[in-house]
């Protein structure tokens, strides 16, 4: 074991460039694969826009997918990841305080918004983590 934790194997997994890729797409996914789906759906991507406030929601719709596959190429290319993730945790903050403001709801509606501010709290952390992730391993090449 080479930290004092981690079987060999699993390092091995861990230090693999195809470890890497599969968790920067993993760690997008929700960002991309909302991108796809409004690209299928646009009236979905130009509702959302509407729903907080932006006009003309067209435009920001399409604003919104840009957006959502722009920071997503960033993470899945490793280049300028800590740019791609920032945004996208920026982004994820401000849809709690947007959409899912569970603090001024009734209990029962304000509850299943709670989940989903939890689930978007995680995914500010996984994003913050890729970024470290990407941090670590570009200063360890010779």
């Amino acid at each position: 074991m080479r930290d004092g934790d981690t079987p060999g194997w699993v390092a091995g997994i861990l230090d693999s460039d195809w470890f890497w890729l599969l968790t920067r797409l993993v760690v997008s996914f929700m960002f991309w694969i909302t991108g796809v789906n409004w690209i299928m759906d646009f009236p979905q991507a130009s509702g959302a826009a509407g729903m907080v406030g932006l006009s003309p929601a067209g435009v920001w719709g399409a604003v919104l997918i840009v957006f959502y596959f722009a920071a997503s190429l960033l993470m899945i290319l490793d280049r300028w990841l800590w740019l791609g993730a920032g945004a996208c945790g920026v982004f994820t903050l401000l849809a709690i305080f947007l959409v899912h403001p569970f603090w001024t709801m009734p209990p029962e509606e304000g509850a299943i918004h709670w989940l989903t501010v939890k689930e978007h709290i995680t995914v500010i952390g996984g994003l913050m983590a890729v970024a470290v992730a990407s941090h670590l391993r570009r200063s360890r090449r010779p």
